[in-house]
């Protein structure tokens, strides 16, 4: 690879790795010489079970860890030149982060819990609230912003969820196991969900361990002991 990124590329490693307490008996390779490449618009699963280094290569992508070795290029941006402050700059303009457990605030109402984000950006109030509005509505959920987490289903958490990492209008959606924790049918309304921003132009990384969520992506990797493999692709 020639360390020049590929035009159109929102995500692209090389050779990325990651070794825990390097040099001494405990020593761990959680990812070794990863090189992926992810396109503007596309919809990506990442695959593996527990251990298999997935969310390391996750928690790199979003800028939240750094690399023992390699390069990673986030929308042209070599990380590895950002300090701190600019890493969560581009963390925060660039990339909108759904989890499992939803990490809603529960005294805030959907509405408000939505808006929070945009505080950190010093976006004026009335813009925020009017924002996460519209943010709402686009996930189905306009007629529930006044209620709390705990006057909605673990659907319309994760669709808060949702809203709330699309509330600065990143380009790049991470979710991490995001239906983990609800029922098949609710998972399937979700993953319909993701498809749909898909199709407005988001890039979707998904991380999961199951195959059958895996399915719903356009193309899926696989994570074993650290190193990445392409599903159909020739090993």
């Amino acid at each position: 690879m020639t360390g020049v990124p590929h035009v159109g590329a929102m995500i692209e490693t090389q050779r990325l790795s990651k070794i825990y307490s390097p040099g001494t008996e405990a020593e761990v390779a959680a990812l070794r010489s990863v090189d992926l490449r992810i396109a503007h618009g596309e919809f990506t699963a990442i695959m593996g079970p527990s251990g298999s280094g997935k969310s390391t290569l996750m928690n790199l992508i979003g800028c939240l860890d750094t690399p023992t070795q390699g390069r990673y290029l986030c929308d042209g941006t070599d990380v590895a030149q950002l300090d701190a402050e600019q890493r969560a700059l581009l963390r925060r303009d660039k990339i909108g982060f759904v989890f499992q457990g939803f990490n809603l605030l529960p005294r805030m109402s959907a509405l408000e819990n939505v808006a929070m984000p945009m505080g950190y950006a010093n976006v004026p109030r009335e813009e925020r609230l009017q924002r996460a509005h519209e943010a709402l509505a686009a996930v189905g959920l306009a007629a529930r912003e006044s209620h709390r987490p705990s006057e909605l289903s673990g659907g319309q958490q994760q669709r808060v969820a949702i809203a709330r990492a699309l509330i600065n209008r990143p380009p790049l959606l991470l979710a991490d196991e995001p239906t983990g924790a609800l029922d098949s049918r609710t998972g399937e309304e979700i993953l319909a969900l993701f498809k749909r921003l898909q199709q407005d132009g988001h890039t979707v990384v998904l991380i999961t361990h199951d195959a059958e969520v895996a399915a719903h992506a356009d193309r899926t990797f696989v994570m074993r002991d650290g190193e990445l493999h392409e599903e159909g692709a020739s090993r």
